[in-house]
């Protein structure tokens, strides 16, 4: 059986990979007393004095709604709602599973961003946090940016800063093996969607000046006419603002790559072109820009990709579980671009230096010490940031 196989029997067998269960124990006349009618009325009135105490009384202030329409699904693409409620209770089984933050899945059967928005604000009094996923870009940057604005909740789509995160911690532990500052790089980036832009502007928090990205019609570069409104927030970022050379050209003398874009779209000749102790980074799924071994065989110091079946999976379950249970250790109203990086530099120091090498550059996703140290760091950024209740 292939591992497709093995996972349907496994999700016939499920029916279902997440489940409700009682913390509270309803076996006699005084226990219904206390959970439900007449004793619940207490709760209900202090809420309503203080809409804060909900989170004193119930599950909010450690519950995440996993919200998607379906329109990026994985590699899938635009499967819709129903096909991609498999992967919304794998994300809400994950969030339970590393750091114990109870989620729900919700799939929306409807595209139109401003009624997403409105969907979400309409259910954000249940949760503690908002997850977004599998959103088609730029649409997922309109409804995130919309949400943190109008709700008093942390809102976090991971399919952007998720990846930006993780991607950011590999990058910070493989500089310290190849010996170069963000400051002195120069970093090409293939793909300009939801994850590529985070990626850019987490770069930038980074210290990464000198930036090449590409979309499918080629550079990023002022004289371009079918670029998104991300996209131009990215170009006025960046340098260079004028590259029109081809991806080919752009690797000449470059030090990390990072695509999150396409298949294929990488030669060992390209990866050979770049400055000695170059950082690869295709993670492209389920097939890279370029393979680990190509990437090798093109003299890459440090390859990582989004595969875990090879060395340096740049998994963006390292960073959510930590990071919403950092937002909500320190009561968090909303995820700050410190607080990201904060997260990244947490996964990286997950590692001691000691113990880093070309193969090692990021912690297992079951490094139970991860999400501890995550939600220790986040918490004191979010602090700092004053963005507490």
């Amino acid at each position: 059986m292939t591992i497709y196989d093995e996972a349907l029997a496994a999700h016939e067998k499920w029916r279902g990979k997440i489940e409700v269960t009682s913390k509270a124990k309803v076996q006699n006349k005084d226990d219904l007393s206390l959970a439900y009618t007449p004793g619940v009325a207490e709760p209900c009135r202090k809420i309503f004095e203080d809409k804060n105490k909900a989170y004193d009384y119930t599950w909010k202030g450690n519950s995440v709604a996993v919200v998607t329409d379906g329109t990026a699904v994985l590699g899938l693409g635009d499967i819709g709602p129903e096909a991609a409620l498999p992967v919304m209770e794998g994300k809400a089984l994950l969030f339970k599973e590393f750091a114990g933050i109870d989620a729900v899945p919700i799939c929306l059967d409807t595209k139109d961003p401003k009624e997403i928005i409105q969907i979400v604000k309409a259910i954000a009094p249940t949760f503690g946090g908002i997850n977004l996923e599998d959103i088609s870009a730029p649409r997922c940057v309109e409804i995130e940016r919309a949400l943190i604005e109008e709700l008093d909740i942390p809102v976090f789509h991971d399919d952007q800063h998720g990846t930006a995160v993780v991607v950011t911690a590999a990058l910070i532990n493989a500089l310290k093996l190849v010996k170069k500052e963000p400051h002195e790089l120069k970093v090409v980036i293939s793909g300009t969607g939801a994850a590529g832009s985070a990626i850019i502007h987490m770069l930038i928090d980074l210290g990464v000046k000198n930036i090449i990205a590409f979309n499918k019609d080629g550079a990023l570069n002022e004289a371009m006419t079918t670029a998104t409104f991300v996209e131009k927030e990215i170009l006025a970022l960046i340098t260079p603002k004028d590259f029109t050379g081809t991806m080919a050209d752009a690797f000449v003398g470059a030090d990390v790559f990072v695509g999150v874009s396409a298949p294929n779209l990488v030669t060992k000749e390209m990866v050979a072109s770049m400055n000695e102790g170059n950082i690869v980074f295709p993670m492209a799924n389920p097939e890279p820009e370029i393979t680990y071994q190509e990437a090798l065989a093109g003299g890459a110091a440090v390859v990582g990709t989004g595969r875990s079946d090879f060395p340096n999976q740049i998994n963006n379950v390292l960073a959510f579980p930590g990071l919403f249970r950092g937002a909500f250790a320190a009561e968090a109203t909303t995820i700050t671009p410190a607080m990201q990086l904060a997260c990244a530099y947490a996964i990286a120091d997950s590692i001691p230096y000691s113990e880093l090498n070309s193969d090692y550059i990021i912690p297992s996703a079951f490094d139970e010490n991860v999400v501890d140290l995550i939600t220790m760091k986040v918490a004191e950024a979010a602090r700092e940031d004053g963005v507490t209740r």
